[in-house]
């Protein structure tokens, strides 16, 4: 169907049904309303001529209601097939959105499967993997360069220096690699008479290595 010569599209032609539907239930509506007026007005005259005795008159009455009793049922009848109608088409329609929107997903989900290139995807996980693996060994690298750097040549002498001075002051020679200091357990060094036990001298190297 056409409008104006130009063809419509699905869903115009939808609202033009719905349209159509609407205005023919709005009609049996009113039709519906009259007939019943009119099937109240029969029913008073059968009521007034019955009272009167005139049997003819109620006769013809009756088979006039009887005639527009059919006809109101016919109009429920079409109008319920009208719903019924209006009904199925929204639930068409429906349909046909869903429809689209399967359409458009399909069209989307198929360009994007040629879009990426499962092979291409697959070796740039692999080099993902491989740059990690390269990253790691890199900051691995770079931590050990930092900590020689940091750790400067001249810390241990430094080190040494402060170790000699305590013991110094402890009265403790550590020349020849401390091979004397038994002796101060004896008083030999210096004028202290005070002993020193090695395990003084591992608790106080010790304390000066985590100082």
């Amino acid at each position: 169907m056409s409008l104006f010569g130009k063809k419509l599209t699905p869903k115009e032609q939808m609202r033009q049904n719905d349209r159509a539907l609407r205005k023919t239930e709005r009609e049996l509506d009113r039709d519906r309303r009259k007939l019943e007026l009119e099937e109240k007005k029969l029913e008073t005259e059968i009521r007034k001529n019955a009272k009167a005795g005139n049997k003819e008159a109620c006769a013809v009455l009756a088979k006039q209601l009887v005639q527009l009793r059919k006809q109101k049922t016919r109009s429920y009848t079409a109008g319920t097939r009208i719903h019924a109608v209006s009904a199925q088409q929204k639930t068409m329609g429906a349909n046909a959105k869903l429809a689209g929107a399967m359409a458009t997903t399909t069209r989307t989900m198929g360009q994007m499967n040629r879009a990426v290139n499962p092979q291409q995807l697959a070796q740039t996980m692999r080099q993902f993997e491989q740059e990690s693996a390269k990253m790691g060994m890199s900051e691995e690298l770079v931590n050990d360069t930092l900590d020689d750097l940091l750790t400067e040549s001249g810390d241990e002498e430094e080190s040494d220096a402060v170790v000699n001075k305590v013991l110094d002051e402890i009265g403790i020679e550590i020349s020849d690699k401390m091979r004397l200091a038994p002796s101060a357990e004896r008083g030999a060094i210096g004028s202290k008479s005070s002993a020193v036990s090695d395990s003084d001298l591992e608790r106080q190297l010790a304390q000066l290595k985590t100082s």
